[in-house]
């Protein structure tokens, strides 16, 4: 999401350089010049700072503001050292010097925190939470640790797209504490991925202090050797001593592939945020972390060296600059409160059909499972930018043998396993989606996906809308019960997962539909859920060949022609409910207009509208709990407008409200089966 930078302020000279390169170290040690270069981000980052917390006390800037005041010796040097043209980075709210550093100007992060109508977010998102994702840099979102496994996939992306990138993946000591943060660890270090790990310990999370996050005396660069990975500490609030370790590691990650962890005492001069007073700082503690304050301490050893007039000009050009990029952000206009523009994002455009070979051009006889298996076959061979993931898929071939054989076929770059990390797994596939591949991700069960609800829900379903980037993800997810599984691995979670915009999803029942899901599933831009039901997967073999119409998966499928009742369902359902509606049509001599619904999300329910005007009733079956179960969404939208020509109450059948039971007895009794759906139609009818 882009604006005009034609009416900004031209930056003070020494802004136009955002590097700092071997040359710069002369004989070991930065050169004046490179000295000069990290004070003016870092006093540029301190003076805008220190400006946006005086605007927001003002009532200029809303929401709250969490500045970078005390990090900046850090963070500066970091980002110049950094490879703009190739390196991954997810800067936190404590790093307005990277966000400067790495792209755009000024005037962008002060219209994005005004969120007025320059906005690089079109003012969706709060403040600092946003990034360069063109330019790899990733927006973070409040879920810090959530944000590490994101940058090592995007870098493994640029890794097998032939560039020797790093990630740079910050987070502070309070969100170390998360599980993800060990999970993308333990992935980095398996998976030899090039990410430099940094922790910006500045002693407190929020109000916590870090006696309270980790045991007393615990260091927390020493648990890199825990993954086999190397670790070290530095002293943050030394400008010049942060280059020269950072330069170090810099290399050494981008030269062996291999990720390093580095703790980075820091000081945070500010609260956690613009409303934080810190009264639970102990006695004379604000004093020493204020006599800490990096920036005083880089500027008298450059007055030492006898800058002091270079340094005083620099400080006069900067405060100008500042305060004439303020006044023309303050003078952008609002956003406009366009309901149909902030719906408009939430998913990304329809993308082209890929140039697919029209194989198998004769009838196989799959069942669903080994229909799937031919999809994902057909993507690995055709699609070089594919790759698949999960837990058991390689030589076991998955736990429903789904991907049976493809290890052996295409190889461990394209198709993996992966540790037991959903949450961090997944955040790698929003990685490596972000950086050009198009990964698919297998959960074992789809019970097992609730360790990854941040990710799907927060993360890549939010993406576009927030950042205009695009996550093409497919997520399939093996679902349902009736197998005896018990109530951890047979859950029907598409009410939970599509309570969030930004998802798509689609649920077959049927080896061709199965087939033509994942490749539709798989040419689209947004991340998309693909619920597997387990008790069809071999539920008889059915012809799979090349359909030209494989899209048509995104609409509902009619089965049944009826004028009695409109009957809708999806996944596993619809088989007892053709099986229900021949009942009725032999017995009574009903006749039901029976669809399959396919894809849950968008829906595009055009023909069911145009069903239910003809037959006046209708009946929505599914497997899911009835209670906030997907039916209720169905009947809601079908009967606001159909309301008054409607002839009796819509009917729901679904599963009893109670977790999914273990033994078969009950489970026969706890979701719809062909005998209690045609009780329930039969007592409605009469």
């Amino acid at each position: 999401m882009a604006s005009t930078t034609e009416s900004f302020p031209t930056p003070p000279a020494i802004l136009e350089q955002r590097d700092l390169s071997a040359a710069d170290f002369a004989s070991n040690a930065l050169t004046p010049e490179a000295r000069l270069r990290i004070y003016a981000w870092m006093q540029l980052s301190r003076i805008a700072d220190n400006r946006i917390l005086d605007l927001f006390r003002q009532g200029l800037i809303k929401g709250t503001v969490t500045g970078g005041q005390g990090h900046e010796a850090l963070i500066a040097p970091l980002a110049l050292l950094a490879d703009k043209t190739t390196d991954v980075v997810s800067f936190t709210h404590r790093c307005l010097a990277g966000h400067l550093i790495w792209s755009k100007h000024l005037c962008e992060h002060l219209n994005q925190y005004f969120a007025n109508a320059g906005s690089p977010t079109l003012a969706r998102e709060g403040n600092i939470h946003r990034g360069d994702p063109a330019n790899r840099s990733l927006p973070m979102i409040s879920h810090l640790g959530a944000m590490l496994s994101n940058v090592a996939g995007c870098a493994d992306a640029q890794r097998r797209a032939g560039k020797k990138a790093i990630g740079i993946s910050i987070f502070g000591e309070g969100a170390s504490s998360t599980g993800d943060i060990h999970e993308t660890l333990n992935l980095a270090s398996l998976l030899n991925l090039p990410v430099l790990f940094i922790i910006e310990n500045n002693r407190y999370a929020y109000s916590t202090p870090y006696d309270e996050q980790c045991a007393p005396g615990a260091a927390l660069w020493q648990r890199a050797a825990g993954y086999g990975i190397e670790g070290l500490a530095l002293d943050g609030t030394d400008a010049e001593q942060a280059a020269d370790t950072l330069a170090a590691a810099i290399e050494k990650v981008r030269s062996t592939s291999r990720p390093m962890l580095i703790e980075a005492s820091v000081v945070r001069l500010r609260g956690h945020a613009a409303y934080d007073t810190c009264d639970y700082y102990q006695p004379g503690e604000a004093g020493r972390i204020a006599a800490a304050d990096p920036l005083p301490k880089l500027r008298a050893r450059l007055a030492a060296a006898g800058l002091v007039k270079q340094l005083d000009a620099l400080d006069a050009e900067l405060s100008a600059y500042v305060e004439a990029c303020i006044k023309v952000s303050l003078a952008v206009p609002r956003p406009a409160p366009d309901a149909a523009a902030l719906q408009r994002d939430v998913y990304a455009p329809d993308a082209p059909a890929m140039p697919w070979k029209a194989e198998p051009a004769s009838p196989q006889h799959l069942t669903m499972a080994q229909a799937i298996n031919a999809a994902l076959r057909k993507i690995l061979a055709e699609r070089p930018e594919s790759l698949i993931l999960g837990q058991d898929i390689g030589t076991y071939g998955g736990a429903f043998k789904v991907t049976e054989h493809l290890l052996r076929d295409f190889g461990r770059p394209r198709v993996m396993n992966v540790p037991l990390a959903e949450s961090a797994c997944t955040g790698y596939a929003i990685g490596l989606a972000l950086g050009g591949m198009r990964p698919i991700e297998e959960f074992q069960f789809a019970d097992f996906s609730t360790e990854a609800v941040t990710q799907i829900t927060q993360n890549a379903a939010t993406y576009r809308y927030r950042s205009g980037a695009q996550v093409p993800l497919v997520l399939r997810l093996p679902c349902g019960g009736g197998i005896t599984m018990g109530s951890f691995h047979s859950q029907e979670l598409e009410s939970l997962f599509l309570a969030f915009p930004g998802l798509k999803a689609i649920y077959p029942s049927n080896p061709q539909d199965a087939f033509n899901a994942t490749l539709a599933a798989y040419e689209d831009n947004n991340p998309v859920l693909i619920f597997e039901h387990k008790a069809l997967y071999r539920r008889g073999k059915h012809a799979v060949v090349w359909d030209p119409n494989y899209r048509d998966v995104w609409q509902p499928a009619h089965l049944r022609a009826g004028d009695y009742a409109t009957l809708i369902t999806y996944g596993e359902m619809v088989h007892p409910a053709a099986e229900a509606a021949d009942y009725f049509a032999n017995e009574y001599e009903r006749f039901f207009d029976l669809f399959d619904l396919r894809c849950l999300a968008p829906l595009n329910l055009d023909a069911i509208r145009a069903s239910l005007e003809r037959t006046h009733r209708l009946i929505v079956l599914h497997e899911g709990h009835r209670t906030h179960g997907f039916g209720a969404e169905l009947v809601s939208r079908l009967t606001e407008e159909n309301f008054f020509s409607l002839e009796a109450a819509p009917l729901r059948i679904a599963s009893l409200d109670a977790p999914v039971p273990f033994a078969p007895e009950l489970e026969h009794v706890y979701r719809p089966t062909k005998g209690s759906i045609i009780e329930k139609i039969a007592d409605w009818m009469g």
